[in-house]
């Protein structure tokens, strides 16, 4: 029995679920309408965009690499997408944005896998391109002939959930499938545990370094979409500070920021502490600018909490 509960608290999933659990019932006893249906439902709504762009920079961070630009690829895809959808259907015009985010990433990934660059100076510099671009492109105004089928994306419903909860249960699917059971997915965590055993073990240490920010730029595009969808116009501000609501979502679930830790699932339970603590904090009436200071010491806590575990894990 001892021997089971220690293998479980070993868990990082199993941390993260109980964590939540935890922060649900204090939430629950704090506030009388936590747990009512239309606020779960607006938990549920509030964590699609951030997870699904948690999900590219879990991918990214695996391989001990970082992405700032993920709010300003958003930014600019979304412009893209605007007017894309101008000129083409309504599938057409979210492929082009989605290709659009993927060549982003595509950039940044050659330019840390092949040229050898920080990751952080490249997505910084990647960062203020794409938001200036944004502008540009836009000619600083917000686009707002978004066709209103669009929304279907967000507002339609299957088996009592709105589509874009279901996108986003279904990206996680598929994401942790990828990481847990497919060659590839094994690849970037050892590329992140240790890129010189992988490339001496015969990976192709290169190609997985990109991809991630292949799947990090293209997730940008799909997180805007839905914005797109929600609000019926696009804004080159979109995305604003995502990246660090992202890297606080992955880092909160347990991911190492030097690679080969972390999990997809425990950066989905990052999510939902990270949308329930900021919920909570509105029910109860905490002013806005107390929620930074709660965030920010739930990571550092996070961080310390699973440095010490991993420690003790390699004690033994």
């Amino acid at each position: 029995m001892k021997h089971t509960l220690t293998r479980l608290t070993n868990n990082l999933e199993v941390r993260m679920a109980g964590l939540a659990l935890l922060i649900a019932v204090a939430l629950s006893i704090a506030s009388p309408y936590f747990l009512t249906p239309s606020n779960l439902y607006n938990l549920m709504d509030q964590s699609v965009v951030v997870g699904i762009v948690a999900i590219g920079m879990t991918f990214v961070i695996l391989t001990g690499g970082i992405d700032l630009s993920v709010g300003s690829v958003m930014g600019l895809t979304g412009i893209l997408l605007g007017l894309a959808l101008r000129e083409f259907p309504i599938p057409v015009a979210i492929v082009l944005a989605i290709a659009s985010g993927a060549f982003i990433g595509s950039i940044s990934g050659t330019l840390v896998s092949i040229f050898g660059l920080a990751p952080f100076v490249v997505t910084l510099g990647a960062m203020a391109i794409c938001r200036s671009l944004a502008y540009v492109v836009s000619g600083q105004r917000t686009i707002s002939d978004v066709p209103e089928p669009l929304s279907r994306l967000v507002y339609d419903s299957f088996l009592g959930l709105q589509m874009n909860v279901i996108i986003l249960i279904v990206l996680y699917v598929l994401a942790w499938f990828y990481l847990s059971r497919v060659k590839g997915g094994r690849t970037i965590y050892a590329v992140g545990s240790n890129k010189e055993a992988a490339r001496i073990s015969g990976l192709n240490v290169k190609f997985y370094t990109i991809l991630p920010y292949i799947v990090s730029g293209a997730l940008c595009a799909v997180a805007v979409t839905l914005i797109a969808a929600q609000i019926g116009s696009i804004d080159p501000l979109a995305g604003n500070g995502m990246e660090l609501d992202a890297i606080a979502a992955v880092v909160i679930g347990g991911a190492s920021l030097f690679g080969g830790r972390g999990s997809i699932i425990g950066t989905l339970f990052g999510v939902l502490i990270m949308v329930m603590v900021r919920n909570g904090m509105n029910l109860l009436g905490v002013s806005p600018f107390w929620q930074g200071t709660a965030i920010g010491t739930i990571i550092i806590a996070a961080v310390l909490v699973e440095s010490l575990l991993s420690g003790r894990s390699r004690r033994k």
